[in-house]
């Protein structure tokens, strides 16, 4: 019996909040196979928002993210986060 572990991203999504700036929505998902065969699926999702550390994001992840986290929304994001 042989016990493998996939972890793959399997959606991203773009959120335009009200306050004028986006987020990437993330899932991912753990899949658990013995022998080929899948007996476990888990999804984990998170956030990232403009100030957002892409260091350890998927390659398509960073692409999308890096598209639309502009200088613009970087800016609304901060003057939003500044009291």
């Amino acid at each position: 019996m042989v016990l493998t572990e996939e972890i793959m991203t399997d959606k991203i999504e773009i959120i335009r909040l009200a306050a004028g700036y986006p987020a990437v929505q993330v899932r991912t998902v753990l899949i658990v196979k013995r022998d080929d065969q899948e007996i476990s699926r888990n999804f984990h999702r998170h956030v990232l928002m403009p100030d957002a550390d892409l260091t350890n994001e998927d390659a398509d992840v960073v692409t999308i993210a890096s598209t639309v986290f502009t200088d613009e929304a970087k800016a609304a994001y901060a003057a939003q986060e500044t009291p």
